[in-house]
């Protein structure tokens, strides 16, 4: 099932969870929240910054990630690898979901029904690992950046 929250839910959730977890909704808190809820690409601490300081001028580095830090340890966000070794982030799903990624202008869209289960068997089998999970995440070109 594949779950959308508006931005403004999204905001909302994503304070109230902070909150009910004991953090405080400083200023800076609240703008990375903004920018990074807002957002339907995947953001690098970098382009959060920026945009979050559009709302409130003196926001430090830290802050950012310190937040950044607070809303993955919640699962309201996750980590996106990059090929090129960069970190973004996104507002995180819930279920088991994979993720689509536009490597032009970063969009992301989340998707289900892979069926990996033969693949991850073999490697199991020839690695000698136990596989307890794994994450898929695909890079091409949105329908838009095709144009």
């Amino acid at each position: 099932m594949n779950i959308h929250f508006s931005y403004c839910e999204r905001k909302e959730e994503w304070l109230d969870c902070l909150k009910g977890s004991g953090y405080r909704l400083t200023s800076p808190r609240r703008a990375v929240v903004d920018a990074l809820a807002n957002s339907e690409r995947a953001l690098n601490a970098a382009e959060i910054f920026d945009i979050a300081r559009e709302q409130y001028p003196s926001l430090g580095l830290v802050s950012v990630y310190r937040t950044l830090e607070k809303l993955e340890e919640l699962e309201l966000i996750q980590r996106v690898h990059h090929p090129d070794g960069c970190q973004a982030f996104i507002a995180g799903f819930s279920g088991h979901q994979h993720l689509l990624i536009c490597q032009n202008c970063g969009r992301t869209q989340f998707f289900e029904g892979d069926d990996l289960d033969m693949l991850i068997e073999c490697v199991a089998r020839k690695s000698g690992y136990q596989i307890k999970e794994h994450w898929l995440q695909l890079f091409g070109l949105c329908a838009e950046c095709q144009k």
